[in-house]
């Protein structure tokens, strides 16, 4: 299931110093005797900004102005989040569109509502969830100008459920996504889709590192050398079911979540910081990664999401969205993946699942005990102390000799 917002836009900007960082922490842009002019020069300064001629250059200023107008005006208001300056402040919100919100691709097929959510029977305790402070998230990266978002989504998310399982954050390639995964609806730089990306993942074995394999940001041939030489596997992934925030909560709770949104409008281009509320639309173009929420102290309920923009844009890379909207429609659907493991865990794991496919699980001299640490193994079980690891045990047990005894007859499965 993706989640989206009605209708967003995201945007970025880069420290110039002591002064951006505090000009980026204000609601209201400094103005004063400093004139445009000079902003817009101070601006170029700070990313790196050559225009080709005076012409451009012009067209570029009254763009620029027309923005920071936009954002003055509407940090001068009370609002529950501001907007900021940043590299795409010389853009149009066409031109923005065009560029950097084209990397979500809608699938052509029609997707299956999942009949039993995996994690539906999960309570939520925390109110307040940051897989950061966990250790789960990789450092933001930056997509440039190549729409792979999907790719970084993809494997924002692959990263976090690997950390949790298996205790290790591994920086993995979405360079390998780009050049390899090809085959399906995903086209590299030209848009794609996280569905395809997991399966990918999974029909190839794993995906290598970024340091293994880097990011380049244009397209490129697969390098099969680098392809073969897996660090992180995955073995399934399944839909959040539509609609439900309280589904996509569940999953957040246990895992970093793939969503895809609608980045449109003016003010996402341009956000800055607070919890974002609009105006939204359905219109998914745009994929991230869920990785917390919280609620605010006012009493507003958001989603901490994870962008693909460099930490020049938004609060540091990230966006606080608000959830629990009335605007069901605002949901569609996001992506979680549900066993993962390192390649050192690989080798277990095609073992079991080779098991796990069997009608009849393994026994003769392997005891149930045995059997249970390695079901445990598996599927990354782990208990709060011995007197449920015993509990659990019992109902295993008991499960296990239901299935054999079933299984010993005859039947039509």
């Amino acid at each position: 299931m993706a989640l989206i917002m009605r209708k967003l836009s995201l945007l970025a900007f880069l420290l110039f110093g002591a002064l951006a960082a505090a000009t980026s922490a204000s609601r209201i842009l400094p103005g004063g005797t400093s004139s445009m002019v000079k902003r817009h020069k101070e601006w170029m300064a700070q990313y790196g900004k050559v225009y080709r001629n005076a012409t451009e250059k012009e067209q570029r200023f009254e763009i620029f102005k027309s923005n920071m107008e936009h954002i003055e005006s509407f940090n001068a208001r009370k609002h529950e989040y501001w907007l900021g300056p940043n590299q795409f402040t010389d853009l149009t919100n066409e031109e923005f569109n065009a560029i950097y919100l084209s990397g979500y691709k809608r699938s052509t097929s029609s997707r299956a509502t999942p009949r039993n959510f995996w994690y539906e029977n999960v309570s939520v305790a925390a109110t307040n969830l940051d897989w950061r402070s966990k250790g789960a998230v990789t450092p933001i990266k930056d997509q440039g100008q190549c729409g792979a978002c999907w790719a970084f989504s993809s494997v924002a998310a692959t990263e976090g459920i690997n950390q949790i399982k298996n205790g290790k954050l591994i920086s993995l390639s979405e360079q390998e996504l780009i050049d390899c995964d090809v085959n399906g609806q995903n086209q590299g730089c030209n848009g794609g889709l996280m569905d395809d990306a997991f399966k990918f993942i999974i029909d190839n074995g794993g995906i290598n590192t970024e340091i293994n394999y880097p990011y380049k940001a244009a397209d490129g041939s697969c390098n099969s050398n680098k392809e073969s030489n897996s660090a992180v596997k995955i073995s399934g992934f399944e839909d959040v079911p539509s609609n439900s925030e309280a589904s996509l909560l569940k999953a957040v709770s246990i895992q970093p979540v793939s969503v895809a949104l609608d980045g449109g409008d003016p003010n996402f281009q341009h956000y800055a910081g607070g919890i974002f509320t609009g105006p939204c639309d359905t219109e998914l173009d745009h994929a991230v990664t869920a990785i917390g929420y919280g609620i605010n102290t006012d009493g507003t309920k958001y989603w901490l999401l994870k962008n693909s923009w460099g930490t020049s844009w938004g609060d540091h890379g990230y966006i606080k969205m608000q959830r629990d909207i009335d605007a069901v429609e605002g949901l569609s659907m996001a992506l979680i993946m549900r066993k993962l493991s390192l390649l050192a865990f690989l080798l277990f794991g095609a073992l079991a699942a080779a098991t796990s496919a069997s009608r009849i699980l393994p026994g003769g001299t392997s005891s149930m005990v045995k059997r249970h640490e390695e079901w445990m193994a598996q599927y990354g079980k782990g208990y709060r102390n011995a007197a449920k690891k015993a509990q659990r045990f019992e109902i295993f047990k008991s499960n296990m000799e239901h299935i054999e005894s079933f299984n010993a007859r005859k039947r039509e499965y």
